[in-house]
């Protein structure tokens, strides 16, 4: 064995991407000492994907001030890749549930302002690409939050000048694009989207994500409403349905915004991360994949990171193995075209237990060699 190739998915709470891979890399090294050990640091499209991408592409992080969920200053962090010209950002930086106590969750007041100054910023500094993971929001808004931080004014039908969170939708009747900012106009969004929720409804952002913020049942009638009428002005406006445009509930309306108003592309989350790095080229020396995360199980095959992986390394015929956690034995992961999948945990141990670095590091190691020597033993039985 020659060339390998990982690219494994953060065991959360546990292990980041890198971590895992150089664990990996050092249990397979235990068996092929002189293998190539391509680590690439991967996402989904929610946490550690500004992570997985500055640092698979050499990147650069930028600090800037923006307002939290409730308008209060906070620093958030996004990045920056290909000389600068395309920003990379996790929406949860600045308008994340994590970033509020459960006391001051209220999907009525918080906002996504917050992640409109991260892009109003990163414009500002030359950036014209952007590639946006919208996972993990404390907001149901629709994006006007956003909006409004990159020049786009909202009124009622009084001609009233509106500003908060999702309690202003319900009142908007007038969209004011005079004041926006220029530089929108070179833009090029990509976002990673995952969920396929209209805006409004039974399935739509607040019935179905606004409790998980805080909303009570009268909230999600009242933000529902609200959704519904702003889609019935971004019609009337700009001659665009989001209504029923799957994944335009998502983070709270935000993913419908950002496809009315900017144009933006929505995606699956590894799909997305995997084409900004051209994970294909990247891969393509390489005879072994190793992928995996914290748990396989059948929403393993759905679109997250490990599967995304393995359909890359499939195309151009690259045999892939899945490691995790644990793995939940099924049809799905059974039937999804994976070579191999293997857990890493060796005897019965608590979930504390396993997650703890020192032991998750040499689990992963140790399982790893264990993979290398059956490389190694079929290689021997095949002469």
């Amino acid at each position: 064995m020659k060339h390998i190739t990982v690219a494994v998915d953060s065991f959360k709470g546990s292990l980041t991407s890198f971590q895992v891979a150089c664990a990996v890399e050092k249990g397979f090294k235990k068996v092929f000492p002189d293998c190539v050990v391509n680590k690439v640091s991967i996402a989904d499209g929610g946490e550690g994907t500004v992570d997985a991408l500055v640092q698979t592409l050499a990147g650069e992080y930028v600090d800037v001030m923006v307002a939290d969920p409730l308008m209060r200053p906070i620093q958030a962090r996004y990045g920056v890749i290909e000389n600068g010209k395309t920003a990379v950002m996790e929406m949860s930086a600045a308008s994340g549930l994590p970033l509020l106590l459960e006391s001051e969750r209220n999907p009525l007041k918080t906002t996504t302002y917050g992640t409109g100054e991260m892009i109003a910023h990163a414009l500002k500094h030359g950036c014209r690409d952007f590639l946006i993971g919208i996972g993990g929001s404390a907001t149901n808004d629709a994006g006007v939050g956003m909006l409004r931080a990159l020049g786009y004014k909202f009124f009622d039908r009084d001609g009233k000048l509106l500003h908060g969170g999702g309690e202003i939708l319900e009142h908007i009747a007038v969209i004011d694009s005079d004041n926006v900012m220029p530089e929108l106009k070179e833009a090029k969004f990509t976002v990673a989207c995952d969920v396929t929720n209209p805006l409004y409804g039974p399935n739509g952002a607040a019935y179905i994500f606004a409790p998980q913020k805080g909303a009570t049942p009268k909230m999600v009638e009242q933000l529902d409403l609200g959704l519904k009428n702003f889609a019935q002005v971004v019609q009337r406006h700009l001659g665009v349905d989001i209504s029923e445009l799957p994944g335009a509930g998502a983070a709270g309306g935000l993913g419908g915004a950002l496809k009315a108003f900017l144009g933006a592309t929505l995606e699956r989350g590894i799909e997305m991360v995997l084409n900004a790095m051209n994970f294909r080229q990247i891969i393509s020396d390489s005879e072994l994949v190793i992928t995996g995360e914290g748990r396989l199980d059948k929403q393993t095959v759905m679109g997250k990171a490990p599967s995304g992986v393995m359909q890359v390394a499939s195309s151009i015929g690259i045999p892939t193995i899945a490691i995790g956690g644990a793995i939940k034995d099924c049809p799905e992961l059974r039937e999804s075209g994976f070579a191999a999948m293997f857990p890493i945990v060796a005897m019965p141990t608590s979930l504390e237990s396993a997650m703890e670095y020192s032991v998750a590091m040499d689990n992963v190691e140790r399982t790893t060699e264990q993979i290398a020597k059956l490389i190694k033993l079929g290689k021997k039985l095949a002469v």
